[in-house]
């Protein structure tokens, strides 16, 4: 459990973690995506960007089965976790501890600090509080926000500032110790001194999982990203090397288009 979690290692290769095939995403009639294919690599930060309405926030939801509980939307394709169908999971719960999403706008539990980071730990029937309290004081720390409420975790949650409340919303997502972390421009809702934090925390954490990032801001792909997609319109226009895609490499002119700033 993630009180006493490894770095997972990846394999020399870096296989594929997730394999998109054919993937379509539809809000009654109107497609949000279409035909997307991409391979996602363990322990690799897959940075997206694309410009509003693009489809990237549908992919997240594809990914982590949340049309089950999104009325209207329909989805399409195959996305493979390690090789299985996320479809047939049977139990979706197991499938989102394993594959963690963190929205924008940062939504904690009405519980204190340290219950929002016990809360799924102890759903999963850790029950000792030592082991809780080793639980909530990792994650926190990953989540680069113990320092800041190590005296005062018995406070609500939702008393913290708004930056303090999106890592803590990370914390809680890695106490379900995610062998995939989804994070959905978080860096709206943060100040800039705040996001460079967590930005360093997913240095941190690629050793350990496998990040899939979108972000409204092109430069923080660059900075952070091992390989980045291009989304526009609901199809997925590139997918390449960071550094490539920024070195103006990009094999797309909207692709380059769209970094170099001349629209989106």
């Amino acid at each position: 459990m993630v009180g006493a979690a490894q770095p997972r290692v990846a394999m020399e290769a870096n296989p594929a973690k997730l394999e998109v095939r054919g993937l379509s995403v539809f809000y009654g009639k109107t497609a949000a995506l279409r035909e997307v294919n991409l391979r996602i690599r363990e322990n690799e930060i897959f940075g997206i960007i694309g410009p509003s309405n693009a489809g990237k926030t549908s992919f997240l939801k594809a990914i982590n089965r949340m049309d089950d509980f999104t009325a209207g939307m329909k989805v399409e394709g195959q996305v493979l976790f390690d090789g299985k169908d996320v479809r047939q999971w049977r139990n979706v719960y197991a499938l989102r501890r394993r594959i963690g999403v963190v929205f924008p706008l940062p939504v904690g539990l009405p519980l204190s600090i340290y219950e929002n980071v016990a809360f799924a730990p102890k759903l999963s029937g850790i029950k000792r509080k030592s082991e809780l309290d080793g639980i909530v004081e990792w994650c926190l720390a990953r989540a680069a926000l113990w320092d800041e409420v190590k005296d005062r975790l018995h406070s609500l949650g939702s008393l913290l500032s708004g930056g303090q409340q999106q890592r803590l919303t990370i914390a809680r997502a890695l106490s379900q110790d995610p062998e995939v972390l989804m994070l959905d421009e978080f860096s709206i809702a943060v100040d800039p001194v705040t996001t460079m934090r967590i930005e360093d925390v997913l240095k941190e954490l690629r050793r350990e999982m496998t990040i899939i990032l979108v972000t409204n801001l092109v430069q923080q792909a660059r900075r952070l990203a091992d390989r980045t997609a291009f989304f526009l319109d609901g199809s997925c226009v590139e997918v390449g090397e960071t550094k490539d895609l920024f070195s103006g490499n990009a094999r797309s002119t909207r692709t380059a288009d769209f970094i170099s700033g001349r629209f989106g």
